[in-house]
């Protein structure tokens, strides 16, 4: 009985032919052993039922490493040529009796949405961003909840007839600017490449009384800023204007900066892209002045004509330096007057970046032409201005912006900038409360303690005139939280 109790020690294999529970019932009919059980019978039984629990989980191991190292050879066979050497540690530690380690992650080769091109590559980022402002004015106040009090804009500067006693001073903090965008690239086996984009922040409408307002929730809405997609060196969608050169900005704490200097639109349109060279058709839109309206502004889009532009960049490690070129019809109809004209309107826009060394910068745009108001300044002028006949008279103007950028040290950084446009205004059409011109210095300093998160401060100042040599100063200190991810 000692010699069968021992029998666990076998290999599971002998185990399987020769069952020890058959050899232990064999044992038991021998001559002289009575059908009752007693006590040592029954512990007999006891040890064989261990035993039999025993070998069925060695077996069942035993299966499961067949069965792992069926599977690595499996994928040893389909894996490419640089795979073999994991794959064959992995086999090597199942025979072994070791379990595989987890396979190292891999580039994904399906494509996340069922619908998308195999092998594009998806990609998203943004920022989240806090501006707090604190906004003096000297002549009239900014309302509450418009653009002027979120960043600066100059037409917004209140100007009401030189008196300096009725001034405002507010305080402002949100989140609206700040930023989401997703992407999707896809290089096709034709070798095509395509691109499609897609870019959002809160500064849009909803703050009402239902979905949301500074007294309570403070909620708002989605903005599109940019849609589109490009096919190799075609893009068609919304975008900034080929007319604009984005590079050449100053690195600010306000949303835009040297708003009265800079080109500004985005807007849907097709461009064809090759080395330095971009051309555009862009979407038309003319604004106007009504006949003796000062800062009336119409919105029309009665022109057959899309917008033209046309840019080179020369780049190298000295910077960069673009020029670029505007041509657009206005056009003006009544119909219950019998009213229709049209103009042709033209601008000419050079711009860059210049490296002064490793630390520093010098960054500017000069614009000048007849009939693009709505490019420059957030259409701090207009395009054109009626007449008493219902013929379009172009407006004329110059703007630009130069800026000078320090860094300090890797989390230290400093701007200085100066921003500036002048209009050429037909006062006896549009009368003498109309936009002359307006200017802005700003001053601002950027840290970084950790990556991608900037704490910025930027003192303002600004000031617009009006034909009639009225002027209204703005004062502004703009600061900024800013997390990009």
């Amino acid at each position: 009985m000692s010699a069968i109790i021992a029998s666990p020690t076998r290999k599971a294999a002998t185990v399987r032919r020769r069952p020890l529970a058959a050899a232990l019932l064999v044992a038991l009919a021998l001559p002289g052993m009575a059908f009752a059980q007693t006590a040592k019978e029954k512990e007999l039984e006891a040890r064989v039922a261990q035993l039999e629990a025993m070998v069925k989980q060695l077996v069942s191991q035993q299966q499961q490493q067949q069965s792992q190292i069926s599977e690595v050879k499996t994928a040893q066979a389909t894996a490419p040529a640089t795979a073999a050497a994991p794959a064959a540690a992995v086999t090597a530690g199942a025979a072994a009796g070791n379990p595989p380690a987890p396979a190292k992650p891999t580039i994904q080769t399906a494509p996340i949405m069922a619908t998308a091109n195999p092998g594009t590559r998806f990609s998203y980022g943004g920022f989240i961003k806090l501006d707090a402002s604190l906004t003096q004015t000297n002549d009239g106040d900014i309302p509450d909840g418009t653009v002027g009090r979120l960043f600066y804009v100059p037409k917004a500067i209140p100007v009401g007839g030189g008196r300096t006693d009725e001034g405002g001073s507010d305080t402002d903090m949100g989140v609206n600017f700040s930023r989401f965008w997703f992407g999707a690239d896809t290089d096709l086996d034709s070798g095509d490449k395509l691109k499609a984009y897609l870019e959002f922040d809160l500064f849009g409408g909803g703050s009402t009384a239902f979905t949301g307002n500074e007294i309570a929730t403070n909620t708002y809405a989605l903005t599109l800023r940019q849609a589109y997609v490009q096919w190799n060196n075609w893009l068609a969608g919304q975008t900034w204007t080929n007319f604009q050169d984005t590079a050449a900005l100053p690195d600010t704490v306000d949303f835009l900066g040297p708003t009265e200097g800079t080109v500004f639109v985005r807007h849907a349109q097709l461009r064809y892209t090759n080395g330095p060279w971009s051309f555009s058709m862009e979407n038309p839109e003319t604004v106007y002045t009504p006949f003796n309206g000062n800062m009336g502004q119409v919105q029309g889009d009665d022109g057959e004509m899309p917008d033209l532009t046309g840019r080179y960049t020369f780049k190298g490690d000295w910077g960069h330096f673009g020029i670029a070129g505007l041509v657009r019809q206005l056009a003006f109809q009544n119909g219950p007057l019998n009213q229709d004209s049209d103009e042709m309107g033209y601008g000419v826009s050079v711009s860059g970046k210049f490296n002064l060394g490793k630390n520093d910068d010098i960054r500017y745009m000069v614009t000048g032409g007849s009939g693009i108001g709505r490019y420059i300044g957030l259409a701090l002028s207009n395009d054109a201005v009626l007449d008493s006949t219902g013929n379009l008279d172009n407006i004329d103007l110059i703007a630009g912006f130069v800026g000078w950028r320090h860094v300090f040290s890797p989390k230290l950084r400093t701007n200085i900038f100066y921003s500036r446009a002048d209009y050429d205004q037909d006062t006896a059409l549009t009368g003498l409360g109309i936009t002359k011109g307006a200017q802005s210095g700003h001053v601002n300093v950027i840290y970084t303690p950790l990556p991608k998160l900037d704490l910025g401060a930027e003192l303002i100042w600004g000031q617009r005139e009006l034909e009639n040599g009225d002027r209204g100063d703005l004062n502004r200190l703009q600061t900024h939280v800013k997390y990009n991810f």
